[in-house]
Formats: C-alpha cells, sequence, structure tokens
C-alpha cells in the first residue's frame, strides 16, 4: 500500500511564492517519474510539471520560467517551487508518482492566489 501527502499550500498574494511537497510512504521499491498536476474550479485537471528519476524536466507552457520541480529520491518526495503566481494558478494541486506497479496520485492541496 502506497500512499502520497501533499504539503505547502495556501493563500499567497499575486507576485508571490510557495513551495509544494509530495511524500511517499508505504511499501516503496522505486518510484519513477514524479509530477505535479493542477485542477481549478470548473475545469479539467491539466499537466504542470514532471521529473523523471534521471532528473529530466517537463513543464506546461504556462509555468515555464515561473515552476521548478524537484526531488529527493532518497526520501521519495517530490517538491514543487512556485514563483510569480498569477490568479490563475489558482487551483487544488495533485502529485503523482509512477512507480513499478502502476501511478498514485496524492489527495490534493490547494493553492489560492489573491490579494
Amino acid at each position: 500500500q502506497v500512499q502520497l501527502v501533499e504539503s505547502g499550500g495556501g493563500l499567497v498574494q499575486p507576485g508571490g511564492s510557495l513551495t509544494l511537497s509530495c511524500a511517499a510512504s508505504g511499501s516503496i521499491f522505486r518510484v519513477y517519474a514524479m509530477g505535479w498536476y493542477r485542477q481549478a474550479p470548473g475545469k479539467q485537471r491539466e499537466f504542470v510539471a514532471t521529473i523523471t528519476r534521471g532528473a529530466v524536466t517537463n513543464y506546461a507552457e504556462s509555468v515555464k520560467g515561473r515552476f521548478t520541480i524537484s526531488r529527493d529520491n532518497a526520501k521519495n518526495i517530490a517538491y514543487l517551487q512556485m514563483n510569480s503566481l498569477k490568479p490563475e494558478d489558482t487551483a487544488v494541486y495533485y502529485c503523482k508518482f509512477q512507480f513499478g506497479s502502476g501511478d498514485y496520485w496524492g489527495q490534493g492541496t490547494q493553492v489560492t492566489v489573491s490579494s
């Protein structure tokens, strides 16, 4: 059994920064890709960023240059550093980890960008 727990969400003013974390626990052998997705009210869940075990990253165009994904393989944690936040970044952010047994999702953490 694997669990993913996100943390670090909250309310931030436009232009501000937040760092999200996603920690995996349970029966873990190896985590392959780690990713972040988000879902705004009334919209479908969308891709934000991914990072491979070898630290190759990929970003949605809307967050390139503002967000940075990273990972700690020893601790099975993914991070999402979010800078220059905009109101349109407001969403529930979810992490997804790829294991040999399949993909697992976290429960989500709310990020609200508002003055």
